[in-house]
């Protein structure tokens, strides 16, 4: 009878909640040790998920200021032309009136641009938001994005009048300036994708080797019940048999 109650008290474990849950684990009577794994690297993986939605978003921040610049870069190019054609000794004065109209409706463009431009509610251009910091990933790593002043007084150009004496190279001090800007801009732009890129595989290696942890979690659980159900069976088939014993010892009291 011991033997028989040893068996009775394995059949007590039950792996049917590992099976069910696809070899995840659900408390630590399945396995302390790896419950702590299994949430760490979960913890790791939604870290990176959240970091690589914040690149996402540093992104988003330095495509809109690139092709914000783009538009400046054009207003600029066209103001360094008109201001060419102003250096023609044979203009009038109403001739050179009208190419400075024409450079103030590029200034008002310029202006607008760097005061409008903006990403949540943070304008990216006029130099009020200073330099941004994203947080890339589970240990909280952080990378900056930048932004940049744009106005017409940051550029050097508020004044620009090509009506009297006008020194062209004020465009070309602007025009430096806002490549310098897209250059950086550039630059911070492979450094979230390589940021990205690091993310995504890093995220999709911990998913493997917890999908590959899940995996051998269901096959032990599998093999766990097999077991429990063979020995339950075995104990079933030991007590049937001492039931039959006891029947005929009855019978052969009573012959």
């Amino acid at each position: 009878m011991s033997s028989i109650s040893s068996v009775s008290g394995y059949g007590s474990y039950s792996p049917y909640s590992t099976i069910a849950a696809g070899g995840t684990y659900q408390s630590a009577s399945q396995g302390a040790s790896e419950l702590a794994i299994q949430e760490k690297t979960k913890s790791q993986v939604n870290g990176l998920d959240a970091g690589s939605e914040n690149l996402t978003s540093a992104k988003s921040v330095l495509n809109i200021e690139d092709g914000a610049m783009d538009g400046i870069t054009d207003y600029l190019q066209s103001i360094r032309e008109l201001s060419l054609q102003a250096m023609n000794g044979t203009l009038s004065d109403d001739d050179k009136q009208a190419i400075q109209n024409q450079i103030e409706q590029y200034k008002q463009g310029i202006e607008d641009i760097a005061g409008s431009t903006q990403y949540n509610e943070k304008n990216l251009l006029d130099g009020s938001s200073g330099n941004l910091s994203v947080a890339t990933d589970n240990n909280g790593s952080e990378t900056t994005v930048s932004t940049y002043n744009s106005t017409l007084e940051a550029l050097g150009i508020a004044d620009y009048d090509v009506t009297g004496d006008f020194d062209i190279s004020a465009i070309d001090s602007a025009l430096e300036k806002v490549s310098s800007s897209r250059s950086n801009v550039g630059a911070q732009t492979n450094g979230v994708d390589y940021a990205l890129s690091y993310n995504s595989h890093a995220a999709l290696e911990l998913n493997g080797y917890q999908m590959d942890k899940e995996e051998d979690n269901s096959i032990k659980a599998y093999q766990q019940l097999k077991t429990q159900q063979a020995l339950d069976s075995y104990q079933m088939t030991l007590q049937k048999r001492q039931m039959e014993d006891n029947e005929r010892q009855s019978l052969m009291l009573f012959a």
